[in-house]
C-alpha cells in the first residue's frame, strides 16, 4: 500500500522497510558493511531531541527523530542516514534540532 508520498512498504530480509528506496540503501550498506567499508550498522536508531515534561499537571512525551540508518565508516566516524524521496517541513525542523543537540553528528540525507 501507497502511502501520501507514493513510497511502498518493502519487505526485505525480514524487515519491513517505508519505501523500496530505503531496501535498496539497505542492500547497498549491507554490502559495504560485508567489504569492509562501514561497521556497526544500525536500523532505525532513535534519538531524543526534547525530553518529557510535566506542565500543569499533565504529562508531555518526548519528541524523538528516528534515522533510516546509523553505522561506522573506514575513519570510525559515526554516520546517521536519512532516506529521502521528499523532504517534509517536520524533517527540516527536527534535523534542526538534531544537528544543535548532538553537535558531533550529522545527518546525511540520501536522495532517492
Amino acid at each position: 500500500m501507497a502511502n501520501k508520498y507514493h513510497a511502498q512498504k518493502t519487505i526485505l530480509d525480514g524487515i519491513t522497510f517505508d519505501s523500496r528506496a530505503e531496501a535498496t540503501r539497505y542492500t547497498e550498506l549491507r554490502l559495504l558493511e560485508r567489504a569492509g567499508e562501514i561497521s556497526s550498522l544500525v536500523l532505525q536508531p532513535e534519538f531524543e531531541l526534547i525530553p518529557g515534561y510535566t506542565k500543569n499537571g499533565r504529562k508531555v512525551r518526548a519528541v524523538k527523530y528516528r534515522a533510516d540508518f546509523q553505522y561506522t565508516d573506514r575513519d570510525g566516524k559515526t554516520v546517521i542516514e536519512d532516506v529521502k524521496g521528499v523532504r517534509t517541513k517536520e524533517f527540516a525542523i527536527k534535523k534542526k534540532i538534531f544537528e544543535w543537540k548532538y553537535q558531533n553528528l550529522t545527518i546525511t540525507e540520501v536522495k532517492r
